[in-house]
Order: structure tokens, then C-alpha cells, then sequence
């Protein structure tokens, strides 16, 4: 996005894209993630999470309760729910420390969707660019909430198969604009959709890196852009360090490249050190200081 180019108001919080690059912390409460399956399982540990992420500077927590990572089983649908509603329903109730943080709900299913919404959740974020549920795009245009689209090809269980393309940038950019006409036809407002390319979904390590190279060709979308490249295998690979927690310093130099490309949200584990990463990278990248 460009600089002053636009803004929307989540929970009573201003997001205007292109004046600095705001911060999504994941909370994954699942035992299987990537990085930190079952680090946040109990309410207990996920609560004390959250709480760290709003100390550390955090925009948007991401509550996410199916595992997405490559091979990942898919859960019902009941046991999504058991595991995202009543953590929502918590840090809701905590209004001193959460009264205005916006809560995001990452998920497939337009019924963890409106349920998470109906909890005190504040956006959709749908990896699979809300094709995996036909009723996910009228449901948050009930809702009238934020969505975020993201680019996958097949499931988390297929999409390291489906990496042949060819022309990366070109199919990605196709997909998602043909999601945003979805969306805007169902009923969601433009300014309401971000869009994130799915760095590391069907993706190669190769793949991955031109993404964060030929982000600002997302740019004719005139959509708020979304990266996450948090702890991911291509920097692990870069690094040859197999532990996905220890990939922090790569990460922070991933985040700072999608920030000199212009990145408008960052997806990230490590709220602390990414938040510094953010504050001199905008300095740098968008005169913020």
C-alpha cells in the first residue's frame, strides 16, 4: 500500500497501512504447530502468552486452534472450537489488558468464524483464501469484519506437492485477486480484506525468497499486505539450523526485507525482538522515527 493511502478502525484501533508496519503475534493452541505446538495448549499458558505479546507491543493476536503446517491432521470441527472459544472468551473478559487488542481467529471454517466473532474476535484469517468453507465469505460479510486472504494450493496435507508453477507472481497475484472479487462480491467491503501471498505454503525455499523479493507487485491488489515468514523452513534452510525457535535473528532479517518491500502486517512468534526489528526497519524504510 501506498503511504496515507488508507485505514480501517478495529476494535476503536487505527491501522493506517503505509505509515508503519504493524504486528500479528501467533498463538497457536494446538499440540502440533511447527515451532510451538503444545507451548500453549492450557488456557493458563496461552493467557500468559497473550499477556507477553501486549507487553512487547503487539497489534493483533492470531488465535488459531488446527495446525496448518505441512502434513498437518485436520481436527473436527467441534474440537477447533473447544480449543479457540473459550481463550477468546477469556481475554475478552480481561479488559484491562486486552480491552483494545484486536483478536484474530485463524481458521477455515465459517462456523469456528462466526463463532470466535460472536466471542469477541475481531478478524478471519483464512489460509486457504476462503476456499476450503463456500460459506465462509457471506458469513464475514455478516459479520462485517476484517478477512484475510491468503494464497495456498491444495491443504497443509498436499500443498508441498503443488509447487510447479509458472509464474509464481503472476498465479499468486491471479488467485487473489480473483478471492478479493469473491469477497467484494459476497458482500465485504474493499477496505475490510488484506491479502498475504502464503510464503512457505505451497512454496519452495526458492519460491519463498522471490515473494519477499517481488512484494511490491502485490501492490496493484490495493490491498493492506500481510507476510508471515516467522521461524520458517526456507530460513532454517539459509541458517542449516533445524530447530524452528531458533531461527529468531533470520526471522528478524526476513521481517526487515518484507518491510523494505513494504509489508503492511508481519505474522510473528517473537513479538519482542520483531517489534524492535519493526520500529528501526520503519525508520529506516518509511521515515518513521
Amino acid at each position: 500500500m501506498t503511504p496515507n493511502s488508507a485505514q480501517i478502525i478495529i476494535r476503536n484501533k487505527a491501522f493506517e497501512w503505509g505509515k508503519r508496519t504493524y504486528l500479528m503475534g501467533v498463538l497457536n493452541i494446538t499440540p502440533d504447530s511447527f515451532s510451538d505446538g503444545g507451548d500453549f495448549y492450557t488456557i493458563e499458558s496461552a493467557l500468559a502468552q497473550a499477556e507477553n505479546m501486549v507487553k512487547s507491543g503487539v497489534d493483533i493476536i492470531d488465535i488459531g486452534g488446527q495446525s496448518t503446517r505441512p502434513g498437518a491432521a485436520e481436527i473436527s470441527s467441534s474440537e477447533e472450537l473447544d480449543r479457540v472459544i473459550p481463550l477468546v472468551q477469556i481475554l475478552r473478559q480481561k479488559t484491562d489488558v486486552f480491552g483494545s487488542v484486536p483478536i484474530s481467529v485463524d481458521t477455515t471454517r465459517a462456523l469456528v468464524a462466526r463463532a470466535a466473532v460472536e466471542a469477541g474476535a475481531d478478524i478471519v484469517n483464512d489460509i486457504s483464501g476462503a476456499t476450503f468453507d463456500s460459506q465462509m465469505l457471506s458469513t464475514v460479510a455478516q459479520l462485517k469484519v476484517p478477512i484475510i486472504l491468503m494464497h495456498i494450493r491444495g491443504t497443509p496435507q498436499t500443498m508441498q506437492k503443488l509447487t510447479d508453477y509458472r509464474d509464481l507472481i503472476g498465479e499468486i497475484g491471479g488467485f487473489l485477486e480473483s478471492r478479493i472479487a469473491a469477497a467484494v462480491a459476497a458482500g465485504i467491503d474493499k477496505s475490510q480484506i488484506i491479502i498475504d501471498p502464503g510464503i512457505g505454503f505451497a512454496k519452495t525455499y526458492s519460491q519463498s525468497l522471490e515473494i519477499l523479493q517481488q512484494l511490491p507487485k502485490f501492490s496493484f491488489l490495493d490491498c493492506p499486505i500481510l507476510v508471515g515468514v516467522s521461524r520458517k523452513s526456507f530460513i532454517g534452510q539459509i541458517l542449516q539450523q533445524p530447530e524452528a525457535k531458533q531461527r529468531i535473528w533470520g526471522t528478524a532479517a526476513a521481517c526487515t526485507g518484507a518491510i523494505a518491500n513494504l509489508a503492511d502486517i508481519l505474522r510473528v512468534h517473537d513479538v519482542r525482538e520483531m517489534h524492535d526489528v519493526c520500529l528501526v526497519a520503519d525508520a529506516i524504510f518509511r521515515n518513521q522515527s
